[in-house]
């Protein structure tokens, strides 16, 4: 073969993929002492044919592909390679471990479609026994003229694999995916790789001092991916408490965490002293003997958070060199698996209070489906977007979507406060607008321009709107502080955006501080209301108000008997973008509201006998609901005390409304008044101010709500 590279190949990856086709002879047969020849010490590389090449260490094997991956020619004579069975026709992702076909297939073809080669990636080959070895894989295209793929594979020297290993082991928060790697690059030095986490460890819990006691150790990682010995303790099984204290001796061994060797079978049986134990310690027949060391966090007292085992055929005995690079690649990369922990533990606080967040059930007048999904599993499964949904004590219901700015436990808490504190402000009456104005100082108070983005989340430029639904007028009320418009389906299936006033965000100090704006809105029986987040429509490809317009479609699509989950997940799935650059949250209302029949409204003018006018009307509705005397007794004693008071206190028109709900009787009476009633404690002889005791031992619960003309005083009364 001519090594010049042609004008066409000068690329330096050409130049390296002819170079590497020198090793394959034009007749197929082997060049020996050619496959590993490294490069000497002093930066010559030996010469083909040399006599010199054949005594040095020979890591490097190369293999050639057609454009269908399979073997055309292969050097791996180099005694490293031995049991690799690249026979020529031969699939070569049948050298591969299962689990890593797909992603190496991926990376074959990309290299054969753009001619761009893929260097230096730590892979593992499976030789013919079930034995894998560790090695740096480079795809070149192969050199002209040839066709296909010239895959070099350089046996990793020891101390190159810690230095790569330790890299790749670091690069996952994930605490299984951590203890994954570590246990991938410990198979280098065995047959068997497992680690085993202290529990707390698992869990994401604190694991402080000596371990004291017995020691529950679950199994984190275990490779390679292979059908295991019946009873033998597989990924995410608890070892058994016996087997748990033998282990355990590895961390428990005088001041400091010592490694423990058991050298052979025999030794092994011995020290388990029942085969029960044998069963769910070793791996098979042929592994005999095992490294146990332990994953300790330097400390006084040192912290340890779990056993590494590696466990070899009675053949391959330990070396003292390798028991040392064993200790020194889990000592090196011991404090990942406790950023995992700690990443872990964030992970559960924060799906904890993400749960807390997510809608209950809806109400009998309204149907909520919510979907939320993060950016990325980084964000520790959550990030700013909130979304709630709940029935407020006077029988409406208030719909709630936010989005705090970043992601992770600082943002999750923070949306966590607002979310709570909305829903307080809310339940005490407050208006939509109302609520916003509190939501705003909160966050002015919550978080400044200097603190910001510094802890991976901004409280400031939070944005939020609420809506809250009266099931009795079929109407709702809205604000919104820089949030997207809802939309809007109506029970005839239009669908469109409603035009709701904009606003700056939550906090947004550089803006004129204007009052937020109340958009109301009739949505009748069988109306859809959908809130989301910008995540949902945002698209750097196309324009905001395209997103909106896809999104509408989608909601209108939504059929009235359609499951309305099924239907939310649905629509995040046509309209999120390809490319999911933010969080996304939908939240889905179908309107049902009250029947007519549960349901009367009376307006009276602010008169003497407006008390005695409202129990008349009251008494003829509860015989034809025919509500039980005692109930009916309660009810009109309430309507009786509640209209005198707004008489007294208040203006008019008086609004008397009754609604029947479930168990219950919900009582309205407002008035043109702006003062909010109060119990106080006044005595048995006074004069006056015992109404509201009245009102409150006849009812279950009752409060106030403002609005626009005045005031609504609630009472809820059991029938």
């Amino acid at each position: 073969m001519d090594s010049t590279p042609s004008p066409s190949s000068s690329s330096p990856f050409h130049l390296v993929s002819s170079a590497l086709g020198q090793y394959i002879p034009r007749d197929g047969a082997a060049a020996s002492g050619a496959a590993g020849s490294p490069a000497d010490p002093g930066g010559q590389s030996p010469q083909v044919g040399h006599p010199a090449a054949g005594r040095q260490e020979r890591i490097l094997g190369v293999v050639n592909l057609d454009r269908e991956l399979r073997v055309t020619d292969r050097n791996l004579e180099a005694p490293v390679f031995t049991g690799l069975d690249a026979a020529v026709g031969r699939p070569f992702v049948d050298l591969l471990p299962q689990g890593d076909v797909p992603t190496v297939t991926r990376r074959l073809r990309q290299v054969l479609e753009t001619g761009e080669a893929h260097v230096a990636r730590v892979q593992r080959l499976r030789r013919s026994d079930g034995s894998e070895l560790v090695v740096s894989m480079s795809i070149l295209p192969a050199a002209p003229p040839q066709e296909g793929l010239t895959v070099s594979v350089i046996a990793m020297a020891r101390r190159l694999h810690l230095y790569a290993a330790e890299t790749a082991i670091g690069t996952s928060l994930d605490i299984g995916e951590t203890a994954q790697s570590l246990a991938e690059s410990l198979l280098a030095w065995g047959d068997v790789a497992a680690i085993d986490l202290d529990f707390a460890v698992w869990t994401g819990e604190g694991v402080t001092g000596r371990t004291q006691g017995r020691i529950r150790l679950r199994r984190a990682a275990l490779v390679p991916d292979r059908a295991w010995p019946e009873g033998y303790v597989t990924l995410g099984e608890d070892l058994p408490g016996d087997a748990s204290r033998l282990l355990a001796q590895a961390i428990r061994r005088g001041d400091a965490p010592q490694s423990v060797v058991i050298p052979d079978r025999e030794a092994i049986e011995r020290v388990l002293g029942s085969p029960r134990l044998v069963r769910a310690l070793v791996p098979g027949e042929r592994s005999a003997g095992v490294a146990c060391v332990p994953l300790v966090l330097e400390g006084d007292p040192p912290v340890v958070l779990g056993v590494a085992e590696v466990w070899r055929r009675a053949d391959r005995p330990f070396a003292d060199s390798e028991l040392f690079d064993l200790q020194e690649l889990v000592a090196r990369t011991a404090h990942h698996v406790d950023l995992a922990r700690q990443h872990q533990r964030e992970h559960t606080q924060v799906l904890a209070l993400q749960r807390r967040l997510l809608p209950r059930s809806g109400s009998g007048t309204v149907q909520t489906a919510s979907v939320y999904q993060p950016t990325t599993p980084d964000s520790a499964g959550v990030g700013g977007d909130w979304v709630n949904s709940f029935p407020l004590p006077d029988g409406r219901t208030a719909l709630v979507v936010g989005d705090v700015v970043g992601h992770g436990l600082g943002a999750a808490a923070t949306m966590g406060q607002l979310s709570m504190e909305a829903r307080a402000l809310l339940s005490a009456g407050l208006a939509p607008d109302e609520v916003l104005e509190h939501l705003d100082e909160t966050v002015t108070l919550l978080d400044d321009a200097e603190s910001g983005l510094a802890a991976g989340y901004s409280a400031l430029g939070s944005t939020c709107c609420i809506a809250v639904y009266d099931p009795v007028s079929h109407r709702v009320a809205l604000s919104s502080a820089g949030h997207l418009p809802p939309i809007l389906v109506s029970p005839d299936g239009r669908a469109a955006p409603l035009a709701v006033r904009p606003h700056p965000g939550l906090g947004a100090e550089f803006a004129l501080r204007e009052p937020f704006g109340v958009h109301t809105f009739v949505a009748p029986p069988g109306s859809l209301l959908a809130l989301y987040t910008d995540g949902l429509v945002e698209d750097p490809a196309t324009p905001i108000d395209e997103g909106i317009g896809r999104l509408a479609d989608a909601v209108a699509s939504v059929h009235p008997w359609d499951a309305l989950q099924q239907a939310a997940r649905r629509v995040v799935s046509e309209v999120m973008p390809a490319r999911q650059r933010d969080d996304v949250t939908l939240l889905l209302a179908r309107m049902i509201g009250y029947r007519k029949g549960d349901t009367a409204t009376w307006r009276l003018p602010a008169r003497e006998d407006a008390a005695a006018r409202a129990r008349a009307l009251v008494s003829a509705l509860l015989r034809q609901w025919d509500i039980r005397d005692t109930t009916r007794d309660s009810v009109l004693l309430l309507v009786s005390e509640l209209v005198t008071n707004a008489v007294r206190y208040a203006g008019g028109p008086i609004t008397v409304r009754l609604i029947r709900s479930g168990p219950g009787l919900l009582c309205e009476v407002g008035d043109t008044g702006n003062g909010r009633p109060r119990l106080g404690r006044n005595g048995l002889l006074d004069d006056g101010g015992r109404g509201l005791h009245v009102v409150h031992r006849l009812t279950t619960r009752w409060g106030v709500r403002w609005t626009e003309t005045g005031k609504v005083v609630w009472a809820e009364v059991v029938r």
